[in-house]
């Protein structure tokens, strides 16, 4: 969207919490606060400007998603629910279905074009190997003891171990940090999102679920292991190749054209999925293991915009 409107001033629609990591995409010039109770989609956005030039609906195929963007009379609306739009495959990966939806109304668009430049912040553990325990839904939350055995062997063998999560993941970091061995120090809570970006750059690896850390360690080029049980790393997973390994058991055979076999699970429900349990720490350490080194970042040009005009 940038490269197809540069003149353009670009709003994102989204909770507010994400304001700094939508501006660290150096694509996005003002979070609309946007949120609704639960996983709802807002009925209303505050939009108080003139109707928007172009309005892109990035959240699902309709109909609650595309009501709220329709209220603004954009002068051009892009969207799988529009009747102008594009088939919705429920198969696609995210990357590769956002993508297509922009080259379907003719923006050319790279789903490899993900790459997000590190924070001009020290770390405050440089090589260190990033354990994040916490996921928003407890069937993708891999058992604390699991990540705690883990934890303690790579202490043991002389790596350096921090774990993060959120304020409300505090009991959870500490239960892991007491089992694994490891000092309170080790525990980095509610780190804003610039030094969170700036620990995962300069990581030696990251350990995490299929969760948002796993997607910006992927931004951020940063070698990690996720762990995968409710939906296939098919549809969320990072693209392929040695930097990033998935780990997922699924039942049986998977047909990629499925889309039941690739969502086997509730991804929000409260207990650990089946195929997440089927990962045992001996696998997960040997993936670790198995790792590239993570590379030297370097902060990254950002674009500006011309006032006036909105997309």
């Amino acid at each position: 969207m940038r490269r197809a409107h540069p003149g353009h001033r670009l709003l994102l629609a989204a909770p507010r919490w994400l304001a700094e990591a939508a501006a660290a995409t150096g694509a996005v010039d003002e979070l609309l606060p946007a949120a609704a109770p639960g996983r709802a989609v807002p009925a209303r956005l505050p939009w108080r400007g003139p109707p928007p030039d172009c309005a892109v609906d990035l959240h699902g195929n309709g109909p609650a998603s595309l009501a709220p963007l329709r209220a603004l009379r954009p002068g051009r609306l892009l969207a799988y629910a529009d009747p102008t739009g594009p088939a919705w495959h429920p198969e696609e990966h995210e990357r590769a279905r956002w993508c297509r939806l922009l080259t379907w109304y003719g923006l050319p668009a790279d789903p490899g074009d993900l790459a997000l430049a590190a924070p001009p912040l020290p770390s405050p553990a440089p090589g260190a190997v990033v354990v994040h325990p916490g996921a928003d839904a407890g069937a993708r939350r891999w058992p604390a003891e699991r990540f705690a055995a883990v934890a303690r062997r790579l202490r043991r063998a002389g790596w350096r171990v921090v774990l993060t999560g959120g304020l409300g993941e505090r009991d959870l970091v500490r239960r892991v940090a007491e089992l694994a061995g490891l000092p309170p120090s080790a525990a980095a809570l509610g780190l804003p999102f610039r030094r969170l970006a700036a620990l995962l750059a300069s990581a030696r690896a990251v350990l995490v679920g299929d969760t948002g850390i796993a997607h910006l360690a992927t931004a951020l080029g940063t070698p990690s292991v996720v762990l995968f049980g409710p939906v296939s790393p098919r549809l969320w997973g990072p693209p392929p190749g040695p930097r990033h390994r998935v780990l997922w058991h699924p039942d049986g055979p998977v047909d990629a054209d499925d889309p039941a076999g690739l969502v086997p699970g509730d991804p929000h429900g409260t207990r650990p999925d089946p195929r997440l349990l089927r990962i045992t720490p001996r696998e997960v350490l040997a993936a670790l293991h198995d790792l590239p080194p993570a590379p030297v970042h370097a902060p990254g040009p950002r674009v500006t915009h011309v006032p006036g005009r909105h997309a």
